[in-house]
């Protein structure tokens, strides 16, 4: 693939490699920093993930939330969701839909996550969907 392939990531994945920059997931991370894939973001998934950061459970202030969000956001590419919007195979969890949704209409490459209602539908959905551990073996090959 001569560019970075464009992906999709779940708030729990995005949300783990911002809040704990020394777990497992930082080399998530690192590589859409490193400009090794491209993550697609759309109004829904977005505010999904600046709702998530607000949790009383991870403590951090607005000026914290906002450095977290500034340390993924530019790297992202916003794709616009036509309404009426893609049409993906249904998903046991219909907060999963917008993630699929946004992976057809932004042609994603990936789409990574670590639930098991989107990882059931890898064999029906136009692009791969791949744990992140999967997605960073991808990566380096």
């Amino acid at each position: 693939m001569s560019r970075p392939p464009r992906v999709v990531l779940d708030t729990n994945l995005v949300l783990s490699a911002l809040v704990f920059a020394n777990g497992r997931l930082a080399a998530l991370r690192h590589a859409w920093q490193g400009g090794k894939c491209v993550p697609l973001v759309s109004k829904t998934t977005t505010a999904e993930l600046i709702r998530v950061l607000a949790y009383p459970k991870f403590k951090l202030s607005d000026v914290e939330q906002h450095e977290l969000l500034a340390d993924y956001l530019p790297w992202c590419a916003t794709v616009r969701i036509s309404n009426p919007p893609p049409d993906p195979p249904a998903c046991r969890d219909p907060f999963d839909q917008p993630f699929l949704q946004l992976a057809a209409a932004g042609k994603a490459d990936y789409l990574v996550s670590g639930d098991s209602d989107l990882l059931s539908l890898h064999d029906q959905f136009v692009c791969p969907i791949v744990t992140a551990e999967q997605f960073l073996v991808a990566l380096d090959t």
